[in-house]
């Protein structure tokens, strides 16, 4: 029995599709995750061939000289702009071991069937090929589920995707068979004058709710989030909220990758190398 889907991947995509013609006034998030995956691909000194951009969006993502980049996005206007190919993150219609490199930005935090996809990433790449990727997670967008806790304190709707941790996040990576895997997080503080601009941000990069059974939003609950939010104001009048950003690096296993030592395998102490 499939287990239920907390995603519509319907209103996914014609959120995509929504957002793709203005995508680049508020790409701001998926621009600091991109410059977060290209210091860590700069730390890898070796060569890649063929490189898979997983939730493309319009094609931003530089991929290193000499390289040929398949680009695959769920909404189709972003596809089309990057001439890539429509297809949802868990159900990837790539060929195992076609990659050297996979890198995914801001898309993993909307996938249904997470472990499934990195899974399916994890079999698309060859021995020893690199996947990057980042997402927000964490505690983001604290202040913004104050404010809305507060309008909607007496009947509370759905209206916050799940958030995947770091600790989850590495998890994640063992479970899908990733090798030396790592996961860790930044943080970006963005301040607002109101609650209208980071909603609107937020659906200019496609990261509005997108959950099955959500509720619509109401004029009065609109206006009490407002005036929440505004309460929470700094002295200049303005709100900050935070994303973190959850990076993500693994590689597919292959036998000549470095190994751990086996447990018990240790010549000397710790108590002999502090000289106790």
């Amino acid at each position: 029995m499939e287990p239920p889907e907390i995603f519509d991947r319907a209103a996914r995509r014609r959120r995509r599709d929504r957002a793709a013609p203005d995508y680049a006034a508020h790409d701001f998030l998926r621009a600091a995750m991109l410059d977060g995956i290209a210091e860590r691909l700069a730390s890898v000194k070796r060569d890649f061939v063929d490189v898979l951009d997983l939730g493309c969006f319009g094609g931003t993502f530089g991929a290193p000289p000499g390289t040929h980049v398949t680009r695959i996005d769920a909404g189709a206007a972003f596809a089309a702009q990057a001439g890539g190919i429509q297809a949802d993150e868990d159900c990837l219609p790539v060929a195992a071991e076609s990659f050297d490199l996979v890198i995914s930005a801001g898309v993993l935090d909307s996938v249904n069937d997470v472990p499934g996809a990195l899974a399916q990433i994890r079999r698309a790449l060859r021995p020893d090929g690199l996947f990057l990727a980042a997402f927000v997670g964490g505690t983001s967008l604290a202040t913004l589920r104050a404010a809305f806790r507060d309008a909607e304190a007496d009947r509370p709707a759905a209206r916050f995707h799940p958030m995947i941790d770091v600790r989850s996040a590495g998890d994640l990576l063992v479970r899908a068979g990733f090798a030396l895997p790592v996961a860790d997080s930044e943080t970006l503080v963005v301040r607002y004058a109101n609650l209208f601009g980071l909603i609107g941000d937020l659906r200019g990069m496609a990261g509005n709710n997108v959950l099955n059974g959500r509720v619509p939003l109401t004029r009065r609950t609109l206006a009490a989030a407002a005036a929440a939010f505004a309460d929470r104001a700094d002295p200049d009048g303005r709100v900050a909220d935070r994303f973190d950003l959850i990076f993500l690096t693994g590689w597919a296993p292959s036998p000549d990758q470095p190994k751990p030592a086996r447990r018990g395998s240790a010549t000397a102490s710790l108590a002999s190398a502090l000289g106790r």
